[in-house]
């Protein structure tokens, strides 16, 4: 029998505390491949040049809000070619459980500017034509059961009613889908101008991003710069970043994502490396007087200790490079849902190679102190037990 098939035959001797040990090791990798992915995307940079749409948002915070005067100068600046806007608006309907985005908007202008938006025309006639009009995701409508006709009521947060009433009311007039080649962000979509003329005085004129469309994308950077600079000195400056970059940056006002997610897998590893280690520990101790045997039949106490740190390695090992290769699949099947927010999400080679290094690494830390224990053993005191 060579070393490699004593290893494995020791490694899975206890198949049951095995296999559960190796599928903890092999969630924790899959965490980590998930969530280094995202935590990446967060972190990388969003090329500027070469889009042909650009977001502008307010440059401290998302709550400042923009005046929505701003709209003709940005309209005005050289190498725009068309801009409308957008308002979150928050909001429940019936429960907090049933959460979806809504949004008050320019209903033409809206649909120009996101020509990957399909809506029949007449019904794009209906949603500009009455005040109180309402559109919906085709899947969100058939979600809730709604019908073209109906009235749905929003329980409003964030914006009151001149009168004082939280309850918002809309008509559905249609519902828009989106066109299958694209990953985009849909919303319940309703008539600013009824919003707007609803609202409570002090917050009328209030929106919370412009959307921008260039001539020319590749001057989109050029184009950016102008934008901001125009309200540089204003009391409502802007930032302007591409549709990609403005997601990353509204979820990243939770906090530090990376610091989030990082603080969540120091966590997992600790956990994994108090788990895996109580098992190699374990089975060092049921395999005490077979150890002693091998030194016997003239394994040397180096050669024994290796045994020993090679299987919480092969271990640890099988586990990262399983997990990883899960979170690989696992991150194709939902990176075109998180392109819509953060663009591209992939699994980097950096990733990679670091989920595997530090499998290799968890191995040799949890396997030192059971191989140091084994080189240690003395074949008459091991034999006695």
């Amino acid at each position: 029998m060579n070393s490699f098939s004593l290893i494995w035959s020791n490694l899975f001797r206890r198949r049951v505390r095995t296999f559960l040990t190796l599928f903890s090791i092999i969630a924790a990798f899959l965490l980590f491949g998930l969530l280094r992915s995202v935590a990446d995307a967060f972190d990388s940079g969003v090329e500027v040049a070469g889009v042909d749409r650009l977001t502008v948002s307010p440059k401290y915070s998302i709550i400042d809000g923009l005046p929505v005067s701003h709209m003709s100068q940005i309209l005005a600046t050289p190498g725009v070619a068309g801009v409308t806007h957008s308002t979150w608006f928050g909001g429940t309907y019936q429960s907090t459980a049933n959460f979806f985005p809504k949004f008050p908007v320019e209903p033409r202008a809206y649909f120009e500017m996101f020509d990957e938006y399909i809506i029949d025309p007449a019904q794009l006639d209906e949603f500009e034509r009455i005040r109180t009009a309402a559109v919906a995701p085709a899947d969100l409508a058939e979600e809730y059961g709604w019908q073209v006709g109906d009235r749905i009521p929003i329980e409003g947060d964030i914006w009151l009613r001149e009168d004082g009433s939280r309850r918002w009311e809309f008509e559905l007039v249609g519902t828009y889908r989106i066109r299958d080649d694209e990953n985009m962000f849909a919303g319940f979509l309703f008539n600013y101008d009824y919003f707007d003329e609803a609202r409570i005085p002090e917050t009328e004129g209030i929106i919370s991003n412009f959307s921008v469309r260039v001539s020319d994308p590749d001057e989109a950077a050029e184009v950016s710069a102008l934008i901001d600079a125009q309200f540089e000195n204003s009391i409502n400056p802007t930032r302007t970043a591409t549709e990609a970059e403005a997601n990353r940056q509204f979820a990243a006002q939770v906090g530090d994502i990376g610091l989030i997610m990082n603080s969540i897998l120091s966590a997992v590893f600790f956990t994994i490396l108090l788990l895996t280690g109580n098992t190699m520990a374990q089975a060092l101790r049921e395999r005490v007087p077979e150890l002693a045997v091998l030194k016997t039949l003239g394994f040397t106490d180096r050669r024994v200790a290796l045994l020993v740190l090679l299987e919480s390695v092969l271990l640890c090992g099988i586990g990262g490079a399983l997990g990883i290769a899960l979170a690989t699949l696992v991150l194709g099947a939902i990176a075109p849902d998180l392109a819509a927010f953060l663009g591209q999400v992939e699994m980097s080679a950096m990733t990679t190679f670091g989920g595997l290094g530090i499998a290799v690494l968890l191995g040799i830390v949890v396997g030192l102190n059971p191989a140091l224990s084994a080189r240690r053993l003395q074949v008459v005191e091991a034999l006695r037990r």
